[in-house]
């Protein structure tokens, strides 16, 4: 095995050109998994007479020993690699790796602002402004409507049912839904367009964008970024926070408060509930902060 690994890592330098960092990342994963076999057999295997079911033993055993997922990950891929070039070195006829599943990785919990925090932010934009009246609009869609903040830019005045109370978004691969709007929402949506529409320096009509700069173009969604860490930096919130943050709260919120998840799903337009499911667990575990906080024999 240690003459096929040499070999391998010799292809790395002299053939592929591989950066310095990247030859180590994949000696060291090989010794990791030449000591194994060594440590298990007593001597080094031929690594040509590894099998799948082996592998996935070693796999196990680097789980086992505490290492991360994305580390196990990636030492499954300097194998891939290894046996790829065993099956063009001709040792081997077929890549027993190549069969074996990546682990999957944990997903994170996503970062959300609690109701007093989404108060503070709403409350920032200054309403004596007119960008602070843009602003605080934006804001309040995004939240109230749980849109992406691409959705948010592409808004024009003909999505806009100020009757109905509802927002004509159009999501990923143009998919549309109809998303409600609360009468916060609706105030700042109409204070906003009855002052761009004294000022606006475009045709006005359903395809006017809602939200403009100053020199009346639709916005972007950098634009709207750069405008969100101004009024965090002003509010003294979490930097982490995002466009994409709003979206989080208005999910976490609903399910908090006993939303249905299916129709939070629809909300938010979630192909699939599998997606949906993750903001269960964020309300999971508030709910285990306020029982472990409040009940006397936690």
């Amino acid at each position: 095995m240690q003459r096929k690994i040499a070999r391998f890592l010799q292809h790395l330098h002299v053939e592929r050109g591989c950066s310095p960092h990247t030859q180590k990342s994949y000696r060291e994963d090989l010794e990791t998994f030449a000591e194994y076999f060594r440590e298990e057999d007593g001597s080094c295997p031929d690594a040509a007479g590894l099998t799948a079911v082996e592998l996935r033993g070693y796999l196990s055993a680097l789980h086992e020993a505490g290492y991360a997922k994305t580390s196990i990950a990636r030492k499954l891929a300097s194998l891939r690699s290894f046996y790829r070039f065993g099956q063009r070195e001709g040792w081997i006829d077929s890549n027993p790796a190549k069969a074996l599943r990546n682990p999957r990785k944990a997903r994170k919990l996503p970062h959300f602002l609690t109701t007093d925090e989404i108060g503070k932010l709403l409350a920032t934009p200054p309403s004596d402004a007119p960008m602070g009246l843009r602003d605080r609009a934006i804001l309040e869609t995004l939240y109230s409507a749980g849109l992406r903040v691409s959705e948010l830019v592409d808004l024009n005045d003909g999505d806009l049912d100020f009757d109905q109370g509802i927002v004509l978004a159009r999501g990923k691969g143009r998919k549309e839904r109809l998303a409600p709007l609360g009468s916060f929402a609706l105030k700042a949506l109409r204070q906003w367009l009855k002052l761009r529409q004294l000022s606006a320096k475009e045709p006005q009509g359903p395809l006017a964008p809602v939200f403009v700069n100053r020199f009346g173009t639709r916005l972007t969604t950098r634009s709207v970024g750069r405008m969100l860490e101004k009024h965090l930096r002003e509010s003294g919130l979490d930097r982490r926070t995002s466009p994409h943050t709003l979206r989080h709260s208005f999910a976490t919120h609903l399910l908090d408060r006993g939303a249905d998840i299916r129709s939070v799903q629809e909300l938010l337009g979630h192909k699939s509930l599998v997606t949906t499911q993750i903001y269960t667990h964020v309300s999971t575990s508030n709910l285990r902060a306020a029982y472990e906080k409040a009940h006397p024999r936690a």
